[in-house]
């Protein structure tokens, strides 16, 4: 990971130190200026100091010499590891100094900020809600997967003086990470998204999941507003005398943001809004699932909270489009592909199946479903998988294709389901790309719409590479 600062100018060692609660080991070297962070040894230079990092597998300060030797002059580290006249900022822990540096400069900057976070559609809302205040203000809006502790701090040391608001997404992994970031990001408007199941291999439940995402409300300011998900069970009843509550919702009419006369489509996904008792009529996405007028939602209160007029909200809504490998759609020859291979949750993947039903349903071809693993479920993995596998049968997917061990319990519950046999086929071998791409090639058929979905780890878009170079051998 790696980021510019916002200051031009560059930063000294010694107030980088300040800003993270470390102290410069050679003196003579606190003058040193640099303009951005890394934490991969390989993209450090002169301009660009290395946070040397603990990893579970690699520890990031066994490459400080490689980092110097790219020419790098500031170095955050834990110990120094060797004499150099290189700015050696000593810290008691590189996570954490990223943390303290992050949390230093947001309280330079004045501006508002929005925290997302959730099992499921972080990055979605996220970016909805970006386009929404984009369509009036200037927006800092966190890139990519730099929702973690440390990416997020290094997102916040991107912000800069000339941004009105920024929106950053907070992902976690274990208790007590949200609360450290949500501290550094100082929201006035936090958004959970929803309590799904990922993480239930760390966290043991979806009690203590939710438990994990209201770490939030630790960095929220006094007066702020918290946006929930209003048909999540295990979020009714949160709120506190310090901040506003406002709940969205698909199902109860009497929440404070909820969507009607909600019609998906092939290619959109149109709705009205309730706010606070006034209807505002003919919202429009540019893509379909039910499950993105939740974002809407989120986009249009936060947005109606920041002044944003209706009609600009309403302009956002329709310039969003999903980015990279999340509910991509486009056409391979006379194949329809849903390119959703970033990440996979039961929820996201049945969210995914919803999807490729709405489609299918409009054109009148077959669907197709190639689904993964989906990782870090615990000891309910096997079910959760035969709970997906269920709903593909229930609406009545024409053909599936699973892929790795979990794909198995997947085509588990399709069968149980009362899915024919002969429409399932199971690999086991997630890396065969071959295997599972000869498979495909074998049971699609020219017309057919082909969802991809499982955990980013699976790779299921080698199998959409695969595809792409045999489309002469799809059957008429």
């Amino acid at each position: 990971m790696k980021i510019a600062f916002s200051n031009q100018n560059g930063i000294s060692a010694e107030r980088l130190a300040q800003m993270c609660d470390g102290t410069v080991h050679n003196n003579q070297c606190g003058e040193i200026l640099v303009r951005g962070l890394c934490t991969d040894s390989r993209e450090a230079d002169a301009n660009t100091a290395f946070v040397a990092m603990k990893g579970e597998r690699v520890d990031g300060h066994d490459y400080i010499a490689a980092a110097v030797q790219n020419g790098c002059r500031c170095v955050i580290c834990e110990r120094v590891a060797l004499e150099s006249d290189v700015a050696f900022i000593v810290v008691e822990n590189s996570e954490q100094s990223l943390l303290n540096m992050a949390k230093c400069h947001r309280a330079s900057l004045s501006l508002p900020c929005v925290a997302v976070t959730g099992s499921v559609g972080k990055t979605t809302a996220k970016e909805m809600i970006s386009e929404v205040l984009a369509t009036s203000k200037k927006v800092y809006r966190s890139k990519g997967n730099y929702n973690s502790v440390i990416g997020m701090p290094l997102s916040v040391m991107e912000i800069g003086t000339d941004a009105d608001v920024a929106v950053l997404e907070l992902g976690m992994s274990a208790r007590g990470e949200i609360e450290r970031m949500s501290t550094a990001a100082a929201p006035q408007i936090a958004v959970i998204t929803n309590i799904g199941t990922s993480h239930m291999e760390m966290l043991g439940s979806r009690a203590n999941i939710c438990r994990a995402k209201i770490e939030i409300l630790t960095g929220l300011c006094d007066g702020g507003t918290l946006i929930l998900n209003g048909d999540e069970p295990l979020l009714r009843g949160v709120g506190g005398k310090r901040y506003q509550t406002l709940y969205a919702s698909l199902e109860d009419r009497n929440a404070d943001l909820f969507a009607d006369r909600i019609c998906v489509d092939a290619d959109c996904t149109t709705f009205d809004v309730v706010y606070r008792g006034s209807v505002y009529p003919d919202m429009k996405l540019n893509l379909a699932g039910r499950h993105n007028v939740y974002a809407a939602l989120y986009a249009f209160g936060v947005g109606m909270l920041m002044g944003v007029s209706p009609e600009h909200i309403r302009e956002g809504l329709l310039h969003f489009s999903a980015d990279g490998m999340r509910q991509n759609r486009y056409s391979l020859g006379e194949i329809t592909v849903i390119e959703d291979c970033y990440n996979a949750s039961p929820e996201s993947m049945i969210a995914a199946i919803d999807v490729l039903h709405a489609i299918v349903k409009q054109k009148n071809g077959r669907a197709v479903a190639v689904l993964g693993d989906m990782l870090e479920l615990g000891p309910e993995s096997p079910d959760l998988h035969k709970k997906v596998g269920a709903y593909v049968r229930e609406k009545q997917i024409t053909t599936l294709l699973t892929v790795g061990t979990g794909g198995l319990s997947i085509a588990d519950g399709a069968r149980r389901a009362g899915m024919a046999r002969e429409q399932i086929v199971s690999i086991i071998d997630r890396d065969d790309t071959e295997k599972i791409g000869a498979a495909l090639i074998d049971l699609i058929q020219k017309g057919d719409t082909v969802l991809f979905k499982a955990s980013r780890s699976v790779r299921l878009e080698r199998v959409i590479s695969y595809l792409r170079e045999h489309l002469s051998n799809i059957k008429e």
